[in-house]
C-alpha cells in the first residue's frame, strides 16, 4: 500500500479554472482508495475514482451524520449534527421521513411545469440587461435572480418581502464575514419561522403551504425551509454562471448550444460532469466495509472527491475534454444514493430554460475581463465565481 496522503490537492491548475486540482488525477490513476490523513489528524480514507465514490454514496453502512465524520479540507474541529430540517446531514430512519414528505413535491413531473415559469423569468432578466445596455455582472444581473426567484415562489415567500429575501440569501451564500452570514442565515430562519406560522393560519398555493398539512413542527417546516433555500439558490446560480464562464472559455460548445438550444439537456448534465461545483464530500463507516480489497474500519471517516470521479477516464472517455454531445449519465454533479440532491429537477428547469437562452439572446457575449481576473470561489465548499463581468 502506498504512504498515506498527509493534504488532499485544493489548488487548481493556472489558468484553467475549470479543472480540478491536477494531482488529483495522479492520485486516481495510482490508487482511486487510498489511506489519507484529514487535516485534524484523523487516520481516514480517500476516494477519488467514479465506482469507489458512487459505492460510498450509496452504501447504508456509511453515515451521513456530520457529527461522526471529519471535514477534509481544513481543520474545523468537531462538527455539530445537523440543524433542524437539514437532511443531508440525517441517517435513516429521520431522514427516510423528511425525505418521503418532500420527494412528492419535487417530481419531475412537477418540477417540469414549472418550465414556463423559469422561461418567463429568464426572459424577464434578459430584457433587463439588454434594456440597461452592454456590460454587466452576470451573477447579480441573471444568475443568482432567476432561480432566488423561483425558490421564492415554490417556498410561498410575499412578492413584497422577495428583495430582502434575495439580499440576505445573497450573503449567506458567500462574499461576506462569517459574523454577516450567520446574521443573515439567523434573520432568514426567524424570518421562514413566522412564514410558517402565516401559511398555517392562510394557506396559499405554495410548498410550505402544502407541508403545513403533514406531522411536521413549525420548527421542523422552518428548518426544512431554510435548507431548501440553501441548497436551491446557492448551487443553482453558482452553476449559471460558471456554466456560461466555461461556455465563453470553449466557443465551440458555445456555438453548438447557440445553434441547437435542444441540446440544453446534454448541456446541463455535461456542464454539472465537467465542473462538479460541489466538489467534495464525505462518509463515515458505521461498521467495517470492505471495499475495493480494502477494509474501512467503523469510525474512520472517507473523504470522497466527486470532482475527481467525475473526470475518471474508466467511466468516461476524455474526461477532460467538454462535450456537450456526450451522454454524461452517471455524473455525481447531484450526489447519489439516498442522499441525491432533492431538487436535481428543479435546477435541470432552471439551467435548461437559462443557458441556451442566454447563449441566442446575446451572441457577441464575451468577458469583460481577462480570464484570469474573474475573481473564483476557491477554497468554498461550493465552487463558481464571486461575479462575472460579461458585455456584448
Amino acid at each position: 500500500m502506498t504512504e498515506p496522503l498527509a493534504a488532499l490537492p485544493v489548488a487548481r491548475p493556472a489558468g484553467r479554472p475549470f479543472d480540478p486540482p491536477a494531482e488529483l488525477a495522479r492520485l486516481r490513476a495510482e490508487q482511486p482508495l487510498r489511506r489519507f490523513v484529514f487535516p485534524d489528524g484523523h487516520a481516514g480514507w480517500l476516494a477519488l475514482g467514479h465506482s469507489q465514490v458512487r459505492a460510498v454514496l450509496s452504501d447504508p453502512r456509511f453515515s451521513s451524520r456530520y457529527e461522526l465524520q471529519h471535514y477534509p479540507l481544513a481543520d474545523v474541529g468537531p462538527i455539530p449534527s445537523a440543524p433542524i430540517g437539514d437532511l443531508t446531514g440525517l441517517d435513516a430512519p429521520e431522514h427516510t421521513r423528511y425525505r418521503k414528505l418532500l420527494t412528492g413535491k419535487f417530481t419531475v413531473r412537477r418540477m417540469n411545469l414549472l418550465t414556463e415559469r423559469a422561461e418567463a423569468l429568464t426572459k424577464e432578466h434578459l430584457d433587463a440587461m439588454e434594456a440597461a445596455g452592454p456590460g454587466a455582472d452576470l451573477v447579480e444581473a441573471f444568475a443568482r435572480p432567476v432561480p432566488a426567484v423561483m425558490i421564492c415562489e415554490l417556498l410561498g415567500v410575499p412578492y413584497d418581502d422577495r428583495d430582502r429575501f434575495q439580499s440576505l440569501a445573497a450573503t449567506v451564500a458567500g462574499g461576506a464575514t462569517a459574523e454577516e452570514q450567520y446574521a443573515a442565515y439567523t434573520e432568514i430562519t426567524r424570518y421562514i419561522g413566522d412564514l410558517v406560522v402565516l401559511k398555517r393560519a392562510h394557506p396559499t398555493d405554495d410548498l410550505l403551504s402544502d407541508l403545513t398539512s403533514t406531522e411536521l413542527s413549525d420548527e421542523e417546516l422552518g428548518g426544512i425551509g431554510g435548507f431548501l433555500l440553501g441548497a436551491g439558490l446557492d448551487t443553482t446560480t453558482n452553476m449559471i454562471a460558471l456554466g456560461t464562464f466555461a461556455l465563453l472559455e470553449h466557443p465551440d460548445q458555445l456555438a453548438l448550444l447557440r445553434a441547437d438550444p435542444g441540446l440544453a439537456g446534454k448541456a446541463v448534465e455535461e456542464l454539472m460532469r465537467f465542473l462538479t461545483i460541489t466538489h467534495t464530500g464525505a462518509r463515515a463507516a458505521l461498521e467495517d466495509v470492505e471495499l475495493d480489497g480494502q477494509v474501512i474500519r467503523a469510525g474512520e471517516t472517507v473523504a470522497l472527491s466527486m470532482a475527481a470521479a467525475n473526470r475518471d477516464p474508466l467511466r468516461y472517455p476524455d474526461p477532460d475534454v467538454l462535450d456537450l454531445r456526450r451522454e454524461a449519465a452517471g455524473h455525481l454533479g447531484f450526489g447519489h444514493g439516498i442522499h441525491q440532491c432533492l431538487g436535481q429537477q428543479l435546477a435541470r428547469v432552471e439551467m435548461r430554460a437559462a443557458l441556451p437562452a442566454l447563449a441566442t439572446r446575446f451572441p457577441t457575449l464575451r468577458l469583460a475581463v481577462a480570464p484570469e481576473e474573474v475573481p473564483t470561489r476557491d477554497g468554498m465548499d461550493i465552487y463558481g465565481v464571486h461575479r462575472l463581468p460579461v458585455t456584448w
